[in-house]
């Protein structure tokens, strides 16, 4: 699940972007997700999350005054975990959020940072900016960055490997702890795994789960599993 960030400041056509953002990437076939950043109400069809649900986003969340799937507000971080565990989506799409550490497209030059991949004029934008645009996106943008500095990916640590991709010098490198495959929350907090933990807990969770007669009660693949232990 890659992540990546449109903010701007007030009327710089924040959500006319995500939305054609999301299109875009709906129309290469990815499955997106969207988290807004809001002082207000969300669950309304002429909201921003409402736009962004027309546009084709699978998953919209929100965060501010009101937090889809809890009462009171969360951290950020949280909320894209569960949102990995809710639904399997490729890309996530957050609007606002200008102060955090992912890949970022600025609607205004003076929010330009360390992070931002290009600063555009949101309202003047054709189609074919847009789907260049967007091929940036898919070069530059990365997931959730467990911190691990496991050098897998080649860099020395993780900041080096963010700051690579954002400058567009890691194009073909992704992490290798980020993974959609299996995910682990204890006390439901989510806890990142290295390689080799993540693939000792696939490979024996699902060799015990063959072993059950799961055909009976009309079970053939496994293509998801969920395991809930409570103590």
């Amino acid at each position: 699940m890659k992540i990546i960030a449109v903010a701007g400041t007030k009327n710089t056509g924040k959500t006319t972007l995500v939305t054609r953002i999301i299109k875009e990437l709906v129309k290469r076939g990815f499955k997106v997700g969207t988290l807004k950043h809001a002082h207000h109400s969300f669950d309304r069809a002429d909201s921003d999350t409402g736009k962004h649900k027309q546009a084709g986003a699978e998953l919209v969340a929100g965060v501010g005054f009101e937090t889809f799937f809890t009462t009171g507000p969360m951290e950020i971080e949280k909320v894209l975990n569960m949102m990995k565990s809710l639904e399997k989506v490729d890309f996530v799409v957050l609007e606002g959020f200008k102060n955090y550490p992912y890949a970022k497209i600025s609607t205004s030059p003076d929010l330009e940072d360390e992070f931002t991949i290009q600063t555009v004029d949101a309202k003047k934008l054709n189609d074919e900016e847009v789907e260049s645009l967007v091929d940036l996106v898919e070069e530059r943008s990365f997931g959730l960055v467990q911190n691990f500095n496991c050098k897998k990916c080649g860099f020395n640590n993780c900041s080096e490997f963010v700051h690579a991709k954002v400058n567009g010098d890691a194009t073909n490198v992704e992490c290798k702890t980020d993974s959609d495959e299996v995910l682990l929350r204890v006390n439901n907090e989510a806890i990142p795994l290295n390689p080799f933990v993540r693939d000792f807990i696939r490979e024996t969770v699902e060799g015990m789960i063959k072993s059950l007669k799961t055909s009976e009660f009309g079970v053939e693949d496994f293509n998801k599993i969920e395991l809930l232990i409570r103590k």
